[in-house]
């Protein structure tokens, strides 16, 4: 066994890590990457991109069956599923192939492939052949699927979003469980590509929503697409010749559904567990992940940091990519530890209609002196040109300065009505300074301009007046 000395070792080559490596390495030439398994991220390989492959294939299927409502007759709408996963797949592939490249660009002498076991708090253990020694150490190891343990009975009918992306044809039924962002992403997609999609939840909750009223609008509307019932009483799932039969009570009946196969969309879990931690003196919480920083991502006192997915705190892209930049840079500086720009919450599911979420939730804001505006997409000049006219938006500011606070909405190509509401978070607008920006006509922004002149109208109410 070999002995390395390094100032900077990073575990995990994905988008947290690959950003707290360069980071690193702007400070020093002794870094470390170290990977376990394929080059490629998360995003790459099994999220963002093919899920996006599924979803765009979904929506060119869907836009030629709805295309009646124009008052255009298409022909037949015919979906060869072997053809709709290659071309996934083999997009798919490309995508992981720029990934797995800024990776493999790197010199051979600042990467290491193995699995890292903490031995103390500057020392890794990497499989069998390498002992390393850093001043500092960024653990940026990503997440996994997980799934209740009762699921393990349906043996190969079980699957994982993971898997969905290697299918080599589309099923003809499917039961996704878990209506969270990955479950309703892949579950329209399928429904829309012509598989019978049943999705289940628990506690009523749909996305990441937390406004009562969005969730609302969302449900309503994606039920009426397939299936959904977010608050299922399930009362049996078990593997039989034809498939996985489930049984469940829908409004105090008794109904019953054979699928192909069952999706479990039930969560993620941070890639921490078997990385020695107990060898450390980091105090972990209890899910096992360290107690972090999460402006600095320095884990308590210590040398290490932890960045990504596996801090199990705000599992995006963007902020994996922002969250590996501080974590480098921090790493690389140590003991000297600065903080680092997080921008405003920003999220999106990726629905038809979107959902997007921008700076503060409702939830957070509840019973806190909090103004809504609000517009409901259903009447909004171009959503009811385009066909597009479903959904919510509510806006939120503080009653007393008139702040913009957050966004929570549910609306046609809402990515960019969330992009434009996390910049005016970002820069502490006003209601009447959004409300003083350029609206073009006709856009889907005069809807946000609707929702904003309503929060102004109840502004006037508690603002304090002019002397």
């Amino acid at each position: 066994m070999i002995t390395r000395q390094v100032d900077v070792a990073v575990i995990g080559a994905g988008s947290a890590g690959m950003n707290a490596f360069r980071a690193a390495k702007e400070r020093t030439n002794k870094v470390l990457l170290i990977e376990s398994g394929e080059y490629g991220t998360t995003c790459a390989r099994v999220g963002c991109m093919p899920s996006k492959l599924l979803i765009a294939a979904a929506e060119a299927a869907h836009n030629v069956a709805e295309a009646s409502g124009f008052g255009i007759n298409p022909l037949a709408v015919e979906i060869d599923g072997v053809a709709v996963m290659e071309r996934v797949r083999t997009e798919r592939d490309r995508f992981v192939g720029f990934a797995a490249a800024a990776a493999t660009n790197e010199p051979m002498s600042q990467r290491l492939i193995g699995r890292a076991k903490f031995l103390d708090d500057n020392t890794l253990v990497v499989d069998d052949h390498t002992v390393v020694k850093a001043r500092s150490i960024v653990i940026a190891t990503g997440s996994r699927p997980v799934y209740p343990r009762s699921f393990e009975s349906l043996g190969d009918r079980l699957m994982v979003n993971d898997d969905v992306f290697e299918w080599r044809d589309l099923p003809n039924s499917i039961a996704v469980f878990g209506p969270g962002v990955i479950g309703l992403e892949l579950g329209q997609a399928l429904s829309r590509l012509g598989v019978r999609t049943h999705m289940f939840g628990l506690g009523g909750q749909v996305g990441p929503l937390t406004d009562p009223s969005v969730m609302a609008s969302a449900t309503q509307t994606l039920s009426k697409e397939f299936y959904l019932n977010a608050n299922a009483n399930v009362t049996k799932m078990v593997a039989v010749e034809e498939g996985v039969l489930i049984e469940y009570q829908d409004q105090n009946q008794s109904q019953s559904i054979v699928v192909d196969n069952v999706i479990a969309s039930t969560g993620r879990a941070p890639n921490v567990g078997n990385l020695g931690l107990e060898n450390t003196t980091l105090v972990l919480d209890d899910k096992g992940v360290p107690v972090f920083d999460s402006e600095t991502m320095q884990a308590g006192a210590s040398s290490i940091f932890i960045a990504g997915d596996a801090n199990n705190q705000k599992t995006l892209l963007h902020e994996a990519v922002d969250e590996g930049r501080i974590a480098g840079k921090n790493a690389a500086t140590y003991p000297v530890v600065d903080k680092g720009l997080r921008t405003s919450p920003l999220g999106v599911v990726f629905t038809d209609p979107q959902m997007a979420m921008v700076g503060s939730t409702y939830r957070e804001l509840k019973g806190k002196g909090v103004v809504i505006g609000e517009v409901s997409f259903e009447g909004q000049g171009r959503s009811r040109v385009m066909r597009q006219n479903k959904g919510l938006l509510r806006v939120y500011a503080d009653c007393v300065t008139g702040q913009f606070l957050g966004a929570e909405m549910f609306g046609p190509r809402v990515e960019h009505l969330g992009h434009l509401l996390a910049w005016a978070h970002q820069a502490e607008m006003t209601i009447e300074q959004m409300l003083q920006m350029p609206f073009y006509h006709p856009v889907i922004e005069e809807g946000l301009r609707t929702a904003l002149r309503d929060a102004k109208d109840q502004l006037q109410t508690c603002l304090p007046k002019a002397a």
